[in-house]
């Protein structure tokens, strides 16, 4: 299994507004550029988002996007889904009745997608954005340190 672009770049673009939201709206065009994500699939992300009750979108002067609510409230697993829907690793295990397998409650390979799934789901809800922020800044380079002229 995969994750598509659609998630991995709307955590990436929630992480940068939770690091670079200083009490004040966030700009789409500066996540883009940080996260080399293009500016039309940004806004893309960010509707599904706001949707989800996500993030909060600024109009006027000096407005962007900013957290609905604090990073440590808001679930990597609520991201995905926002932008990708609920996530199932085969099609036996989503809640449609297209998907629904006739052969289901005899297939043992079931039963490890099931579990599969459900790991990956529990993953996603135990970690945070604030989680993965701290993680962020813990993984940037440190600033070079300048170093003091040498008198000859």
């Amino acid at each position: 299994m995969r994750m598509s672009t659609r998630g991995r770049y709307a955590v990436r673009a929630m992480i940068d507004l939770a690091l670079n939201d200083h009490n004040s709206p966030v700009q789409r065009q500066d996540i883009a550029q940080r996260q080399g994500i293009s500016i039309h699939y940004l806004e893309q992300l960010l509707v599904r988002l706001r949707r989800a009750n996500l993030v909060e979108a600024v109009r006027g002067p000096g407005g962007g996007y900013r957290l609905a609510r604090s990073p440590e409230h808001i679930r990597i697993s609520a991201i995905v889904i926002a932008v990708e829907g609920p996530l199932a690793v085969a099609p036996c295990l989503e809640d449609s009745p297209e998907s629904a397998c006739p052969v289901m409650l005899e297939c043992a390979a079931h039963y490890l997608w099931r579990s599969i799934n459900d790991q990956i789901n529990a993953m996603l809800d135990g970690v945070t954005l604030a989680d993965l922020g701290r993680q962020m800044v813990e993984l940037a380079p440190p600033a070079p340190v300048a170093e003091p002229p040498v008198d000859e």
